[in-house]
């Protein structure tokens, strides 16, 4: 990744363009190779003039502090370091490193948990406009051959070989027995799939703004939504519209479940008076007055 972001820096400039980019590199102390590949990653930016900022995590005691995933507890870390050193240096985009099997690895896991059909997509090229995916399109196996051409020599991270982690099971055990019991090119089908997913899927998300800014009735302080237009909407807008809104006041959906969705549809379907539902800690969902209100609780 270093060396080809170098080699396109030097593209641009022959083309009249020119960009300056930073390195981040988080340890997350879990392998004793950490250290090693923290100072391997640091001697290529100063060979190569690029500034470079590191931070060591313990993500073990994150994980078990806040009771998540060690995996999970990673990639908060690192997103929260990213945004640290973004705003530190003033950059505007950042780069991160998924391929085109990491998308297909993450459409087979969200298939994996019954998934809905955003979870059909995949990783998308760009998130929140900031944070970029320029090597997406690229397989493994392009990437690994690049390297070879170029006579690189990349570190490699030991734990991508321990099963015990879902994506590793996924990419090391399922995929290469999809590849050789039933389909050799299951990476251009699911990243196909992910293409036709993400055209029908903006169609809804188009279709539900229009009726999002159509049933609303207020969104200061809070959102209010008028509950007689809602009930008489399909139940897969009902779910759309629900996840929008949720999205528009905390920002996401992060713990919203499909039992969630469905608990609110019933609340609203039943209209009955002082009833009110929390699906996580920072959001509260109550009908009152022919209204369905969402309140951050933040």
């Amino acid at each position: 990744m270093l060396y080809i972001l170098y080699e396109l820096e030097q593209e641009f400039q022959e083309d009249g363009i020119s960009f300056c980019f930073s390195v981040a590199h988080i340890n997350h102390m879990i392998r004793k190779e950490a250290k090693e590949d923290e100072q391997f990653v640091k001697e290529n930016c100063q060979n190569l003039g690029v500034k470079f900022f590191s931070k060591s995590i313990d993500v073990k005691e994150i994980a078990h502090t806040k009771k998540i995933g060690i995996e999970e507890a990673g990639r908060n870390s690192r997103y929260e370091f990213f945004d640290e050193i973004a705003k530190k240096t003033g950059a505007n985009k950042i780069a991160i490193a998924h391929n085109a099997n990491d998308k297909a690895e993450t459409i087979i896991m969200n298939l994996l948990r019954g998934t809905g059909l955003s979870g059909l997509k995949g990783i998308e090229p760009m998130k929140n406009g900031k944070y970029i995916r320029p090597l997406l399109e690229c397989t493994r196996e392009e990437i690994e051959n690049y390297c070879k051409e170029k006579k690189l020599e990349p570190r490699i991270d030991k734990t991508n070989f321990d099963n015990s982690y879902t994506r590793n099971k996924v990419r090391n055990v399922v995929i290469p027995y999809i590849k050789k019991e039933f389909n050799p090119n299951i990476l251009e089908t699911l990243n196909r799939l992910s293409e036709l997913v993400k055209e029908e899927n903006a169609y809804i998300t188009r279709q539900v703004k229009d009726i999002y800014n159509k049933i609303i009735i207020q969104e200061k302080p809070h959102i209010i939504l008028d509950l007689k237009q809602f009930n008489k909407q399909e139940t897969v807008i009902k779910s759309r519209l629900l996840l929008y809104t949720i999205t528009k006041v905390l920002g996401n959906c992060q713990g919203i479940a499909k039992i969630h969705i469905e608990d609110i549809i019933k609340l609203c379907q039943n209209n009955i008076g002082n009833k009110f539902l929390t699906p996580n800690q920072n959001i509260k969902i109550f009908v009152k007055n022919g209204q369905i209100h969402f309140l951050d609780q933040r």
